[in-house]
């Protein structure tokens, strides 16, 4: 059984910086994709960060381009996702995922080994 294990949430100001974790067994890093994806309430659950595994090639929505980060610690197992000037829009808790479509994708559908999730808070 796949296993993800996320940390590193918590509650920052605005423009505060955030480096969540996600300890991974090699199931997962054996998977061409894994991101990172977040759910507000009410709200879908939507990708932040996209990784391909084999190639460390990174995709980014519009919304967090330049201010987050994603990595993958191979020899660790550890994925990282690395926020930094975060706004109150970014309030959500956070999952890590892996998946296997490829080319790595968006959608939340591609992805069928998930973390419980860490929360992440960003008052103004």
């Amino acid at each position: 059984q796949v296993q993800l294990v996320e940390s590193g949430g918590g509650s920052v100001q605005t423009g505060g910086s955030l480096r969540l974790s996600c300890a991974a067994d090699e199931y997962a890093t054996g998977r061409p994709c894994m991101g990172w994806f977040r759910q507000a309430p009410g709200n879908e659950r939507e990708a932040v960060a996209i990784i391909t595994t084999g190639t460390g090639g990174t995709d980014y929505p519009d919304s967090v381009k330049g201010r987050f980060t994603i990595s993958l610690d191979s020899t660790k197992n550890i994925l990282y996702l690395l926020m930094n000037s975060l706004k109150p829009e970014d309030t959500a808790k956070y999952y890590c995922a892996a998946g296997y479509s490829r080319p790595c994708s968006w959608y939340v559908r591609h992805y069928d080994a998930w973390g419980q999730g860490t929360q992440v808070t960003v008052s103004s």
